[in-house]
C-alpha cells in the first residue's frame, strides 16, 4: 500500500478548518502530518466554529463514567470516557460552548468537556451568597442552610444534606469563553428566587450580582421559556407548551413515572423600545435548539443536514426530571408553523442525567479556579 501524498501544512489547515469536529478528529488520526495540522487547529481554536450540536447522553449498561455524543449530521453515536466523579451520579445544570456544567453528590460544581476529557472544579457551593455550611463536631460539613432573605422578602431558611442541596439550589449555568485569551466566565442562576452569581478563573468564591433591573421590563422566567439572541440581531422569546401526563397507558401508580409532551413551540420577537412581544412563529432558514443547553438559533444554510424552521428540543422540566429519573424524556424536533413533532431517533439512551444538546468544542481552558 502506497503512502499518502504530503500536502503543505497550510493547505491541510485550510481544508481541516471546514470540517465538523468528528471528521476533524478522524482526520487527525490518519498520519503524523495530518495530526500536526489537527493539533495546531485545535490549540489555536481555528477549526470551524459553527459546529452542529450533538445530543449528549449516558447509558446504564456502558458504565457510570461513560457518555455518548449522538451526531445529527451522521446519525451515529460516539462513546466517550469521562473523568471522576461518575457522570451518571451528577446533576446536569447546563451545557454551553462545548462544556457541561454538573453538580456532584456533594453539590459541588464542575465544568466538563466530554470531547477532550478536561475538567475544571468551580468555587465551592459554600461560597454562594445564600448558602451557609453547618459543621458537625468533627469539623465535617453536616448540612447546608439556604437563605431566602433577599430584599424585602424574608422567609425562614431551609436545611439540606450536601447531596440534596443541588436539587433546590441550582437552576441553570452558562460558560462564556474568550478563545483569544483562553479565559472564561461561568454564570450561575440559582435559588432563592433565581439569583445570578458568577466566577472567573482565579476566583475562590462566587460573586453575587444582586438585584438586576433591565430597562424596567419584566421578563417571565420558567423552565420552558428561553431568551435567544438571533443571528440577525433580534432578541427572541421562545416558549414551549408542555403537557404532563401522569396517567399515560403504561403508567403504574406508585411507580414514579410520568410522561411530558411538548405540544407547541411559540416564538416571539422582543421589542425592547415598545416593551412588547410580537408573535412570529416562523424562522425561515433557521433552526432552534432548546433544553438544558444555552439556547441556540442557527442558520440552516450552515447546517444542511438539519430541518429549517424547526425546533430541536430536550426535556428540561427540573422538578419532574429530578423526581422521576426513569421516565421517558420529552425530546423531538417540531415544525414551528404546524407544531408537528417527530422523534430525533429512537430513545436508545438513558434518561439520567437528562440528555442535552452540546456544541462540540476542542478548545482547552487552561486557567483554573482557586480552591
Amino acid at each position: 500500500m502506497g503512502t499518502l501524498p504530503e500536502l503543505p501544512h497550510d493547505v491541510l489547515m485550510n481544508i481541516f478548518c471546514t470540517l465538523e469536529v468528528p471528521d476533524l478528529v478522524r482526520a487527525g488520526s490518519v498520519c503524523s502530518s495530518w495530526h500536526a495540522a489537527y493539533t495546531c487547529l485545535r490549540d489555536l481554536g481555528k477549526y470551524k466554529q459553527s459546529q452542529t450540536p450533538c445530543l449528549f447522553y449516558t447509558s446504564e449498561s456502558a458504565g457510570d463514567n461513560v457518555g455518548f455524543l449522538y451526531s445529527l449530521k451522521e446519525n451515529r453515536s460516539y462513546k466517550l470516557t469521562l473523568p471522576e466523579p461518575p457522570i451518571r451520579s451528577r446533576f446536569l445544570i447546563g451545557s454551553s460552548n462545548g462544556w457541561l456544567i454538573t453538580a456532584d453528590e456533594r453539590s459541588e460544581l464542575h465544568l466538563v468537556n466530554p470531547l477532550t476529557g478536561e475538567q475544571v472544579a468551580l468555587p465551592s457551593v459554600m461560597t454562594i451568597e445564600h448558602v451557609k455550611p453547618i459543621f458537625d463536631v468533627s469539623g465535617a460539613i453536616h448540612k447546608y442552610e439556604l437563605s431566602y432573605d433577599i430584599w424585602e422578602v424574608s422567609l425562614p431558611p431551609s436545611l439540606h444534606d450536601p447531596s440534596d442541596l443541588r436539587e433546590c439550589l441550582y437552576f441553570k449555568a452558562f460558560v462564556f469563553p474568550d478563545p483569544s485569551t483562553g479565559s472564561y466566565i461561568v454564570v450561575l442562576i440559582h435559588n432563592p428566587n433565581l439569583q445570578i452569581s458568577f466566577a472567573r478563573p482565579g476566583d475562590d468564591k462566587w460573586t453575587w450580582v444582586g438585584q438586576v433591573i433591565m430597562d424596567e421590563m419584566t421578563y417571565p422566567i420558567c423552565e420552558s421559556m428561553y431568551i435567544i439572541q438571533a443571528p440577525w440581531g433580534d432578541l427572541l422569546q421562545v416558549s414551549r407548551t408542555v403537557e404532563v401526563l401522569p396517567n399515560a397507558p403504561w403508567y403504574v401508580p406508585g411507580s414514579g413515572n410520568y410522561r411530558a409532551r411538548t405540544l407547541k413551540t411559540k416564538v416571539c420577537k422582543v421589542d425592547l423600545e415598545a416593551k412588547q412581544l410580537m408573535e412570529i412563529n416562523r424562522l425561515p432558514c433557521h433552526i432552534l435548539f432548546l433544553g438544558h443547553n444555552n439556547s441556540l438559533c442557527l442558520s440552516a444554510e450552515g447546517h444542511p443536514g438539519l430541518k429549517s424552521n424547526h425546533a430541536y428540543f430536550t426535556d428540561d422540566l427540573k422538578e419532574l426530571t429530578v423526581e422521576y429519573k426513569n421516565s421517558t424524556r420529552d425530546m423531538g424536533v417540531m415544525d414551528l408553523e404546524n407544531s408537528v413533532k417527530k422523534d430525533i431517533v429512537s430513545q436508545i439512551w438513558s434518561n439520567w442525567p437528562c440528555p442535552t444538546w452540546i456544541t462540540p468544542n476542542l478548545m482547552k481552558l487552561n486557567l483554573a479556579f482557586s480552591k
